[in-house]
């Protein structure tokens, strides 16, 4: 009862979350100046934002098999992508971006085996973009400081570089991971699960190259999803700097990973409190905010649509792998 009252309240969370932000948006702003805005736009620049933004998943894509590598794991190219879309597609429910990086393992690990280092590579993968968020939030705001003055933005940047910095030192270090494991120490399975992923990650120490590469990648998908958003701005009559969304779009990124439907309503907030800042209305910012959320949803519905595509290669691959096991389930 327990745990059905448990699975029933992480759907509906999310839900209220996503429909309770969304309702407090159109209270506050003009929703009728923003829907004109938004039918006013020049479709020119905004079919080149939602290609640019369909486009960054091969960045990311690319990031996360060189960390599959780094960790020893040989996967084709089509099964990581086959699981890395349906992993967007399984975003637009309310389970969260962490949810859909479980699914998209336990694809692929029923695929392939070898779960810990699957998700020992989703980890590291994770790490890395956020590592790449924190870094050009930070490099952006150092040089740009003197145009944004809100105390906020620097919490904001300084948070998540003091999280991302956690995460690494409890991830890469043996004494303090066994530590925390000992959480665990009634449940044997999952305490022996978590050190595995901890043996594998711990793989890329002498590897700091591949780590470093990834990193990079991380910063270069931010810098492209930034143009992306310039760009949704030039379309709807906007002459933001790109600065302020290289600064404004890492801080926005984190707080959509939030439990919700796609980042729907904690993408619309972040970005109505942050452009105003810098002289945009709210009724605009809400609008471009609108806008990239359908590009999420799009982008969510043709990882579907890929899916879909090659889920009768994906069954070959699989039976390849396991003769005698039925194939994945559709």
């Amino acid at each position: 009862m327990a745990k059905e009252f448990k699975n029933i309240f992480s759907i509906i969370l999310p839900c209220f979350l996503s429909l309770a932000l969304l309702v407090w948006l159109f209270v506050t702003i003009d929703y009728k100046h923003m829907w004109q805005a938004i039918k006013g736009a020049d479709m020119r620049y905004m079919s080149g934002a939602g290609i640019i933004f369909f486009l960054i998943n091969f960045l990311i894509i690319w990031r996360w098999r060189i960390l599959m590598k780094a960790v020893g794991l040989k996967a084709p190219s089509l099964s990581s992508m086959r699981w890395y879309f349906i992993g967007l597609f399984c975003n637009l429910a309310p389970i969260s971006s962490v949810g859909s990086d479980v699914i998209r393992g336990l694809g692929l690990a029923q695929e392939l085996g070898a779960k810990p280092k699957i998700f020992a590579s989703i980890v590291l993968d994770r790490l890395s973009g956020f590592a790449g968020i924190v870094i050009l939030a930070a490099l952006a705001f150092l040089f740009g400081h003197g145009i944004i003055e809100n105390k906020l933005v620097i919490v904001a940047i300084a948070a998540m570089s003091l999280v991302s910095g956690a995460f690494v030192v409890v991830l890469f270090s043996h004494r303090i991971f066994s530590f925390a494991c000992k959480a665990f120490a009634a449940w044997p399975k999952v305490k022996e699960n978590l050190m595995r992923l901890h043996y594998d990650i711990v793989l890329l120490k002498g590897k700091q190259k591949k780590g470093w590469e990834a990193i990079i990648i991380s910063i270069g998908a931010q810098i492209v999803l930034a143009i992306e958003f310039y760009l949704s701005a030039k379309g709807m009559h906007q002459n933001i700097p790109l600065v302020y969304f290289i600064i404004f779009s890492p801080i926005v990124c984190v707080v959509t990973s939030l439990p919700s439907i796609g980042g729907l309503g904690f993408r619309e907030i972040g970005w109505v409190y942050l452009l105003p800042l810098v002289g945009v209305s709210k009724d605009m910012a809400g609008g471009l905010s609108l806008v990239n959320s359908a590009f999420t949803i799009i982008n969510g519905l043709l990882g579907g649509l890929f899916y879909v595509s090659t889920l009768s290669s994906g069954r070959i691959q699989y039976s390849q792998a396991n003769p005698g096991l039925q194939g994945p389930a559709a």
